[in-house]
């Protein structure tokens, strides 16, 4: 008996055995088929990172996994990835392992899983999904013989996946997300029936405009399948979007040139509870234990035919009437809700689809709302008519309604609103086509967020529509400390909204106060809370809307920025083609006056800026303790006192906080300084420069009605030289600083000798008066850092060589004093002739030269 268990033993090992080293043995081989079967079917690209073999898995049957599956088109789609697959497992009969290379392969089951499926449709209709080759294009190794390719799945499934369908030519976008799909079936069969579920998320755009968004869809379905003629049949099924239950019977047929479509579908109850379960479930809560009354239904048919000209015959009626709904846990209820809505098509002519909206009414408490709506000729030029009127309390909104406000939320809106237009009208302006009349008017409207800084209180607002122009009469608010006054109109609301038109407008903003913090959120830094990867956070830069053609007159009293304070702001602001124009803003600060005049540019990612800026009368002190970038411009000026004139170009761009980035700074400079005193102690600089020059006192002197011109590019400011005196002292002043405060400033003093000490003045005074005005060139240089500068000159270099030179002065006149006694210095008759004086001087000067020069007289000689 032993003997008996050791054979068997041996066999389940040794058969074991052979489980194991057969996928070694068959991997390539068969990783070789899979290649090959694709490939002969599908016109694509086919290809994958790994692949493996087993024969335990799915025991008696073989396996193959495949990991980072690709198929990439070809022309006219070469290069796109039509589907990319994290794993795709196939499920293979045992006797495959023994096929030859150049036959197909059993498929039994597959499963996808991770997949990202992107269908495209150019603007000439061809779609990158048309990759099965046709049998007549086939390769001459293959049998006339239908291809068992496929026919053996009993059973698929697709996993966590993700399904794009881009329509270039219908301008039209679908994507299931979380998708989950399996189906169960034998395929083999010309007759047979598909298990099917389906779970995903849907959403769903048209020409640019969303009409879903990640709605739930939740699908279980039974569908006959007659294979041969192409039918499938809805047997039993049942779809649930976002919790509306609907069942739908019928069938499509797939002939050669178009589709036959016949399905009925409709609502399994008249339940008003269906309605809440078409709303996602982020907006109405729990709706288990909601108590309604009346009914809600949706009935639908679609019949006919479906080709490139022709759509199936449409009779879809939602409806409900009467109808109420109140939250347990609220104390308000919503009541006479009526819904009645119609999409229908007689002809099968998409142009001929009408959309009506017969009544959409309900009511809050005593506060009633309604409205009324349709949509015709929707394909070559829609045409609209909408009504909008009642009143509604927008405090007890989410007393009847689970919306999550975290913020307060109060006031009364009225609407009384009429429209009727066509799109065509819109696009081409047209305003005899163009029917809008009526009102909305909100009061005491109270609103606050986390995305505003103060709660905005709005007192009284109308609105009054108008072809084509919509008037604000009235716009009375305030937030924070700041009040706000509008009033203006706005064109072409309707071709922004529907025909991506620019918004056009006018208005006036008046203000009495305006806190410019009241309208700026504190920048936190919550990196250590929120961004516990270390990912970086994308921030973006202010754009100004490309939409926006509008003009703002401004006129306020008083704006309060930082520690800035400007009065009676006043001026003209543009908001056109992604820029923000200032034209000719004035207002009055640091006992002056600024103008304004430039632009702010948001069209490429770094907002840039070109500001021309009028200083008058600017008080020096003030406004260099209270902007940075006067002091960064000229920081020597705000050790003065007194006025200042200013012109001012500024180019460059903006920084993330929108404030100018000194480094990419370039323009240039007038000041004029006007009955200005200089206080060297402010400035470190210049208390040193004091100290070196004994003989000037820079508070003393008079900066009157001195001009400089500064430049200023790649973060350097250059001043142009410039001429000032004290007392007879004549001063020239000229040199640069970098906007992180490095100096580098030369100042040549042309000094009179008398003021340079002592020994000097000593000197002088053996000169005559007309030699003594003499005056020596000594230099100032001014280097470093704002905060530890250096300032050297040479002065005593300058007093030593002046020195030496009246040294000389006094030897070269007593050399001429000498020489002037030699040659007799006393005066004749002035009656003299001047002949007779040249003759004279001639005569000593021989005679004095004879004594110098000549030999001596011997005694007798002649």
């Amino acid at each position: 008996m032993k003997k008996i268990y050791k054979i068997l033993l041996g066999i389940l090992l040794a058969f074991f055995i052979l489980l194991i080293s057969i996928p070694f043995l068959f991997q390539d081989k068969i990783v070789n088929l899979v290649k090959t079967t694709i490939n002969n079917n599908l016109n694509a690209q086919v290809d994958f990172n790994e692949a493996s073999l087993s024969l335990i898995k799915n025991f008696p049957n073989a396996s193959v996994q495949l990991s980072n599956v690709t198929v990439i088109n070809n022309a006219p789609f070469k290069g796109d990835t039509l589907v990319f697959a994290k794993n795709i497992s196939l499920k293979l009969k045992l006797t495959d392992l023994f096929k030859s290379a150049s036959e197909q392969l059993s498929i039994q089951s597959f499963t996808i899983d991770n997949a990202l499926v992107n269908v495209l449709v150019n603007e000439k209709g061809d779609a990158n999904y048309n990759i099965t080759i046709p049998s007549d294009t086939k390769t001459e190794a293959t049998t006339n013989e239908p291809s068992n390719f496929g026919l053996s799945i009993k059973s698929y499934a697709i996993t966590n996946s993700v399904i794009k369908y881009t329509d270039a030519k219908g301008k039209m976008s679908l994507e299931l997300s979380d998708f989950n799909h399996n189906g169960s079936g034998d395929f083999s069969q010309s007759n047979t029936e598909l298990k099917t579920e389906t779970t995903t998320a849907i959403s769903f755009s048209l020409d640019g405009t969303s009409y879903a968004k990640n709605q739930k869809l939740q699908l279980d379905a039974i569908l006959g399948m007659d294979l041969i003629n192409n039918k499938f049949s809805f047997l039993k099924n049942e779809l649930k979007l976002n919790k509306l239950p609907l069942i739908f019977d019928g069938y499509v047929q797939l002939n050669d040139s178009n589709q036959e479509i016949n399905i009925n579908f409709n609502t399994p109850s008249s339940d008003f509870k269906n309605f809440l379960g078409l709303i996602p479930e982020t907006y109405t809560k729990s709706i288990a234990n909601v108590t309604t009354n009346g009914n809600f239904s949706v009935n639908g048919k679609v019949n006919g035919i479906l080709d490139e000209t022709h759509i199936p015959k449409l009779d879809i009626v939602v409806q409900s009437k009467n109808a109420s709904f109140k939250y347990p846990d609220l104390p308000k209820s919503v009541e006479n809700i009526n819904i009645n809505a119609q999409v229908k098509n007689t002809t099968g002519k998409l142009k001929n689809t009408v959309v009506n909206l017969t009544n959409l009414s309900f009511k809050i408490d005593e506060d009633t709302f309604s409205s009324t709506a349709s949509v015709n000729n929707i394909t070559t030029n829609p045409k609209i008519n909408a009504t909008i009127k009642g009143a509604l309390n927008l405090g007890k909104i989410n007393q009847a309604y689970p919306i999550d406000l975290k913020n307060e939320l109060s006031g009364i809106l009225k609407a009384d609103l009429s429209t009727q237009f066509d799109l065509n009208a819109i696009k081409n302006n047209q305003l005899n086509r163009i029917k809008n009349n009526g009102k909305i008017s909100v009061t005491d409207f109270v609103f606050s967020s986390k995305d505003i800084v103060n709660t905005l209180h709005i007192k009284n607002t109308e609105i009054d529509f108008k072809p084509s122009l919509i008037s604000l009469t009235k716009f009375d608010a305030k937030t924070g400390k700041s009040d706000l006054n509008a009033s203006g109109t706005l064109k072409n609301v309707l071709g922004f909204l529907l025909s991506n038109k620019k918004l056009q407008g006018n208005l006036n903003v008046k203000s009495n106060a305006f806190y410019v913090s009241d309208f700026m959120q504190e920048n936190t830094d919550e990196t250590s809370t929120e961004n516990t990867n270390n990912q970086e956070v994308a921030t973006e830069s202010l754009k100004i809307p490309a939409f926006l053609d509008c003009a703002v007159l401004a006129d306020v009293k008083t704006v309060h920025y930082d520690n800035l304070t400007l009065k009676n702001v006043k001026g003209k602001l543009l908001l056109k083609d992604e820029k923000a124009i200032l034209q000719n803003v004035n207002a009055s600060v640091f006992k002056g006056k600024i103008t304004l005049n430039g632009e702010v540019n948001t069209q490429q990612k770094t907002p840039s800026f070109n500001m021309d800026l009028g200083l008058k009368s600017f008080d020096i002190a003030q406004s260099f303790n209270g902007l940075d970038l006067l002091k960064s411009i000229s920081p020597i000026i705000g050790a003065m006192n007194g006025k200042l004139n200013s012109d001012i170009n500024l180019s460059g761009n903006l920084t993330k906080d929108f404030t100018p980035n000194l480094a990419s700074l370039s323009g240039k400079a007038l000041a004029e300084l006007l009955t200005t005193k200089i206080d060297p102690k402010s400035t470190k600089s210049l208390s040193l420069l004091n100290d070196k020059l004994s003989f000037i006192d820079l508070s003393k002197i008079d900066l009157s009605d001195i001009k400089t011109h500064l430049s200023f590019n790649n973060g350097e400011v250059s001043v142009k030289p410039f001429k000032l005196n004290y007392k007879d002292i004549g001063i020239n002043i000229g040199g640069s600083h970098s906007f992180d405060q490095n100096m580098n400033y030369n100042i040549t003093l042309d000094v009179p000798a008398k003021y340079l000490g002592k020994d000097v003045q000593g000197l002088l005074s053996k000169l005559s008066a007309k030699e003594q005005n003499v005056t020596v060139p000594i230099t100032a240089n001014i280097t470093g850092n704002m905060a530890n500068p250096s300032v050297k000159t040479d002065l005593s270099s300058s007093v030593t060589k002046l020195s030496q030179k009246l040294i000389q002065q006094q030897k070269d006149k007593l050399i001429n004093n000498t020489l002037g006694n030699l040659l007799g210095t006393k005066k004749k008759d002035t009656t003299k002739t001047s002949a007779t004086k040249q003759e004279d001087k001639a005569k000593k000067v021989t005679n004095a030269l004879k004594g110098l020069f000549g030999k001596k007289k011997k005694k007798g000689g002649n």
